[in-house]
């Protein structure tokens, strides 16, 4: 039920919410080395412009989500789009590293935007209206990430790496300025929010990510690492039992009981682990100078460019999943589709030297990537009862945001142990290891994915036998 304010431009502004959202992402991963070289910073330390964002948006947006599915929604989805304009804003300020990089943390929020522009669309559009509208959020997820990517480069090679924080600034308050207008209020549900969880949860994982991406220069055997490592881990299983206690949790952990759910959740923790690094890989790889005798000297809008494949690649994998659950269980096409990103990076191993390699590595690990995210939502809402969809469904997308700044930070372990000290980019060597690293990731997720799909046709069976 909704009150005041008019419907009129909902849809669209939902839209543009999605839009909001991609943008966020898009200004990572093609500005990683020009941001290394603009703040004079190292490797690993740049690398937290793309890890610090996706970390914040694995902690705020099942936080976001709460908030949004009771009477605070608007008030919620309109936080969240001040917070990212002042991210942005502080993003673009010639302010220094610190101030960008708390910049990018705030961007986070951003992350959270397509769950409430969901909960928005299935709450207050017409029922006429409602799945074409959800539909096109889920489209323009998908695909504009793409279309940043270049978007973003474009406008680095213009204004630097400020322009592209300014636009999306600009785009942040002409969004936050239609969602007061137009965005409806909800007078039922309510909002409960977990604010201890979410601080174990966000401490734990903070600490984690700072030991998995600061122990290639620290040492793995230091003392600070080993200390940050047992409190990440006391901090996760404190969290953990909070959780398994709590009248409402923040994401509930029960649900692993279900097989479908451990299924889905397992297969896409190792898959993102193992895909996530090979874009960072090839921006960072073309961009490098040709003096290093890898790297193509290429511009930032050829890099965005050479991500676009992944994205169409994925966005056509989503389409050709309806043809396939015609004739293949949910868990052979899991297991197919690890197969995709794995065979990407022997690509990327043994032919890295020209783009149309490149472009067929990003195109394979963007099929794969397609082929398991459409599935593993189905394989949720078939193996739960309707009534706890939602819960899975949260909890499936916390865990692939954490393996995405898991992810992330892996993308650049292997470089940084393969830089020499003082120079600024790594040995060969250094893209071979994560990409080996990346492939026996792949490799756990395809047998895993495999033993997932013995057991459901044998649960299968079971069923079939007892039914009879």
């Amino acid at each position: 039920m909704t009150v005041g304010h008019s419907r009129k431009g909902l849809q669209a502004t939902l839209i543009f919410l999605a839009v909001l959202s991609t943008s966020v992402a898009s200004l990572g991963t093609p500005l990683l080395p020009a941001v290394q070289e603009h703040y004079g910073v190292s490797l690993s330390e740049s690398q937290w412009a793309l890890t610090i964002t996706l970390l914040v948006g694995a902690v705020v947006t099942p936080v976001i989500g709460r908030l949004g599915s009771g009477p605070a929604h608007r008030a919620t989805t309109i936080g969240v789009v001040a917070g990212m304009t002042v991210g942005c804003v502080l993003g673009a300020l010639p302010a220094g590293f610190p101030v960008f990089l708390l910049g990018r943390a705030i961007q986070g929020l951003g992350l959270g935007l397509v769950p409430l522009a969901l909960a928005t669309a299935r709450n207050d559009l017409p029922v006429e209206r409602r799945a074409s509208a959800i539909a096109t959020i889920g489209v323009t997820t998908a695909v504009g990430i793409g279309i940043g990517y270049p978007v973003v480069g474009a406008l680095a090679e213009l204004g630097g790496v400020a322009a592209p924080f300014w636009f999306v600034a600009v785009l942040s308050s002409v969004c936050l300025a239609a969602v007061i207008r137009v965005l409806p209020a909800t007078a039922a549900g309510q909002s409960r929010v977990g604010l201890v969880s979410s601080a174990l949860l966000g401490a734990g994982l903070t600490l984690a990510l700072v030991a998995l991406s600061e122990g290639a220069e620290w040492g793995w055997g230091s003392v600070p690492v080993i200390m940050l490592a047992i409190v990440a881990l006391a901090l996760l299983a404190v969290w953990a039992l909070w959780e398994l206690r709590a009248a409402h949790p923040l994401i509930d952990l029960r649900m692993f009981r279900r097989p479908a759910v451990v299924s889905a959740n397992v297969t896409v923790f190792l898959v993102a682990i193992g895909f996530y690094p090979l874009a960072p890989l090839v921006v960072r790889l073309v961009q490098a100078p040709k003096s290093t005798g890898y790297g193509f000297g290429a511009t930032i809008l050829t890099a965005g460019l050479l991500l676009l494949p992944f994205s169409l690649a994925s966005f056509m994998a989503s389409r050709l999943v309806r043809m396939l659950t015609r004739h293949l269980s949910h868990e052979i096409i899991v297991a197919l589709g690890c197969l995709f990103p794995l065979s990407s990076y022997v690509v990327f191993l043994v032919a890295r030297s020209t783009y149309p390699e490149l472009i067929v590595a990003m195109a394979l690990n963007g099929l794969g990537v397609g082929l398991v995210y459409a599935v593993n939502p189905l394989q949720i809402a078939d193996g739960v009862p309707p009534a706890e969809t939602s819960s899975a469904m949260s909890t499936y997308q916390l865990n692939r945001s954490v393996a995405y700044a898991v992810g992330s930070a892996l993308s650049a372990i292997f470089l940084i142990m393969a830089t020499a000290n003082g120079e600024s980019f790594a040995q060969p060597s250094g893209y071979d290891g994560s990409a080996e690293f990346s492939i026996a990731v792949l490799a756990l997720a395809f047998v895993a994915s495999v033993a997932f799909a013995l057991s459901a046709r044998r649960r299968r069976r079971t069923a079939s036998v007892a039914s009879r």
